[in-house]
């Protein structure tokens, strides 16, 4: 009813999720109804043998986890905020895991949607496969809120890993760590998480979290097998490939809280760069501008080592970190709101890492989406 007479006013609606997009998704540019999909929080179904769910949109991915945490089962893919199912399907998020389980693209097997005139559609099925007419599932994931209001959203499960261990290996140069993630990518290591910091993220994450680390450009890794011999080997030929880039002291994190607090550290890499900032002056208005190119790995040393050189020739700090292991990299890029000249060497640098990845064939977002922030360079992508 409500998308119905909002199609007869043309009244725009904005759904609104847990607001944690950072392209600017969910601002009423054009004024109208801001939809909450907050109390649309149920777990519909749940088959364990099919390894499949049903939720509503308004569900987070960690009570959705929660839930599951008596079956076996999880749902992997962790954008690092704890964002609505239906925003994540929207904005087709990805995140650390994607190396390993792919992005919501590769998770989403139905939905169901209220398109703009108020009809309700079910796009897919529960089947693994199907050539059954037009994908409409993979139309609308990633579309977001264009054309149409994601209510309920069918998933991909998998089975929790029999072991997991985490490592953390820092390297003498940021070449020799991107270097080692393409090395691992080519010779088909099924890691299922691989993260680099460079050496101003990991000051940053140590000055935040209270953490050691070498203060060097980083590699995070996690790896995930049914017995702790495959761990422990799939570690190994890691390890000797980090070796053979500049990587030492490759340290084994095997105990769950270790893990966690491994990657709490790597998920609030954006807070500790806003307190770096502040720490250096940056003030009361300090703001971080999360950039966010993927390219074809194969590219990705020359991209990293060519946008850190950009960064430092402009003056500005940009820490970078990324799930390199799909060649996806975000350079937080410092400035004071109150400072119209340092957000406009931001924005046009921005621009320039846009720019280089789109040169190189890959895209201005990799998983952000395109919101209101990069609504002009989708139309220089296309």
């Amino acid at each position: 009813a409500i998308m119905r007479l909002c199609a007869q006013h043309k009244c725009p609606i904005v759904p609104f999720g847990a607001g944690t997009s950072l392209e600017g998704h969910v601002n009423a540019v054009q004024g109208g109804i801001s939809m909450a999909m907050t109390q649309m929080t149920d777990v519909l179904e749940v088959n364990t043998e099919d390894l499949d769910c049903l939720v509503q949109a308004g569900v987070t991915r960690k009570t959705l986890n929660h839930y599951l945490r008596s079956t076996g089962l999880h749902f992997p893919v962790d954008p690092g905020a704890d964002a609505t199912i239906g925003g994540m399907a929207a904005t087709r998020a990805s995140g650390t895991t994607t190396v390993k389980y792919g992005a919501m693209r590769e998770n989403v097997m139905g939905l169901t949607v209220v398109l703009a005139n108020g009809e309700v559609i079910r796009t897919g099925s529960r089947a693994r496969k199907s050539s059954a007419g037009y994908d409409l599932t993979k139309l609308f994931v990633g579309s977001e809120g264009t054309l149409g209001i994601l209510t309920e959203v069918r998933l991909r499960l998998f089975g929790v890993p029999g072991a997991t261990v985490a490592a953390v290996c820092p390297f003498q140069s940021l070449q020799g760590a991107v270097d080692t993630v393409v090395s691992v990518i080519q010779l088909g290591i099924p890691v299922s998480r691989i993260e680099l910091l460079d050496e101003v993220s990991i000051q940053a994450v140590n000055s935040h979290s209270g953490s050691t680390h070498n203060v060097q450009p980083t590699l995070f890794f996690e790896f995930q097998g049914v017995t702790d011999k495959t761990v422990s080997e799939m570690a190994d030929l890691v390890r000797e490939i980090a070796s053979e880039n500049g990587g030492s002291d490759f340290e084994y994190a095997a105990d769950e809280p270790d893990r966690n607090r491994l990657w709490h550290a790597r998920h609030n890499a954006y807070y500790a760069t806003l307190a770096l900032g502040r720490s250096l002056s940056f003030g009361e208005g300090t703001r971080a501008w999360p950039t966010d190119v993927c390219v074809p790995i194969s590219r990705l040393t020359e991209c990293l080592i060519q946008t850190k050189a950009d960064i430092e020739a402009s003056g500005l700090m940009g820490p970078i970190v990324g799930h390199v292991g799909d060649g996806n990299f975000h350079a937080l890029l410092l400035y004071n709101e109150h400072d119209p000249e340092m957000l406009q060497r931001v924005i046009d640098l921005n621009s320039r890492i846009v720019a280089r990845a789109l040169a190189v064939g890959g895209t201005c977002t990799g998983e952000h989406g395109i919101g209101m922030g990069k609504v002009q360079h989708l139309v220089e992508e296309q």
